[in-house]
């Protein structure tokens, strides 16, 4: 009886090559200038709609995707534009800013790369950065950069270093970002509807100091002349930590207070009114943004409402500014602020 010899081992499944090019190109029936010039959305090349089709079905069906450094590589430079993340959620209003950046800046033809920096100072965090070879770098402030930290990226490549906030940077181009409005709208806000000891909320947790400082300075600049003092009140985003504040509330004798936002200020509305604090009788509360949320509590609170420009007009900045990085970016302040009267003032 003849024995079937058993079968050898299974090995690995061998590897699908990696399609190149070429292959698109093949499959096409075009050249392989044609498919860079497709698939790199260059436009100083005339080719037919039907042609770019082609091309895309092709590279779709292979599963074919250009290679970002050899592309870089060809260029001298990459496409990348570096967002540091903050090492605290800075709200929704600066969310969508960010989302609406993100997607005006790959309309352009960049690639976003979001880069966490927590635990890296101002030159440390930018020879990280610089590593990725980034051809710009927009930063809120969650890292404070210096002269020798532009200079670092712009050896690198970068052709574009934007800081965005009150302090301008040697060697950057900087945007203003003014907190400072946002608190002056809400000091006079409340001055003018009779209040003269304001409490402000500021923070307590890291990275937030960027946008709290200046809007307290906002609010002391704007009462001034009127009598009116202000007093700084360090808060924690506990429930447990606004209990303890307002528990102590009689003993400041404060008839308004201003929030660092929303969010802030409904954690401390709350807590006032669960003390038998009366909200505004007893004491008025304002924050910041203009949440939904904010509208639909009783009291209805007062907020400052921040009016940012368009994500789709720093793209546009920051992409002038890569092809030019001679050229002044055009445009004032990215915000604008104004006092929203409800129930809680």
């Amino acid at each position: 009886m003849t024995q079937t010899p058993p079968r050898p081992p299974a090995g690995p499944p061998a590897r699908r090559p990696v399609p190149t090019s070429a292959d698109v190109a093949r499959l096409a029936g075009v050249s392989r200038a044609t498919v860079s010039y497709v698939l790199n959305d260059t436009s100083a090349v005339r080719i037919s709609e039907p042609t770019r089709r082609r091309v895309r079905e092709a590279a779709e069906e292979l599963g074919y995707v250009p290679h970002a450094a050899a592309r870089s590589l060809r260029a001298g430079r990459t496409r990348i534009v570096l967002l540091p993340t903050a090492p605290v959620p800075v709200g929704p209003l600066y969310g969508h800013f960010l989302n609406e950046l993100q997607w005006a800046l790959r309309r352009l033809g960049y690639t976003v790369v979001q880069y966490a920096s927590m635990g890296l100072d101002g030159d440390e965090a930018a020879r990280a950065w610089a590593e990725l070879r980034p051809v710009a770098v927009v930063t809120f402030g969650a890292v404070e950069l210096t002269p020798h930290g532009v200079d670092v990226l712009k050896r690198s490549g970068a052709r574009a270093v934007i800081t965005l906030g009150p302090r301008p940077v040697e060697g950057a181009h900087s945007v203003p970002l003014d907190q400072r409005g946002v608190g002056g709208c809400a000091g006079v806000h409340l001055v003018e509807r009779g209040y003269r000891r304001i409490g402000v909320v500021m923070p307590e947790e890291a990275g937030l100091e960027l946008f709290s400082g200046p809007r307290l300075e906002g609010v002391r600049h704007a009462v001034t002349g009127s009598g009116a003092d202000v007093v700084a009140l360090p808060l924690a985003c506990a429930e447990e930590a606004a209990g303890a504040l307002a528990a102590r509330w009689p003993g400041l004798g404060l008839d308004a207070v201003f929030a660092y936002n929303d969010e802030y200020a409904m954690l401390l509305m709350r807590a006032l009114l669960d003390a038998g604090v009366s909200v505004p009788g007893d004491t008025a509360v304002m924050g910041a943004d203009d949440l939904l949320l904010g509208r639909l509590t009783r009291p209805r609170l007062s907020t400052v409402r921040i009016d940012m420009e368009t994500g789709q007009h720093l793209a546009g900045l920051v992409d002038r500014v890569v092809r030019d990085p001679d050229r002044t970016p055009e445009g004032g302040d990215l915000m604008a602020a104004r006092a929203v009267h409800r129930e809680s003032t």
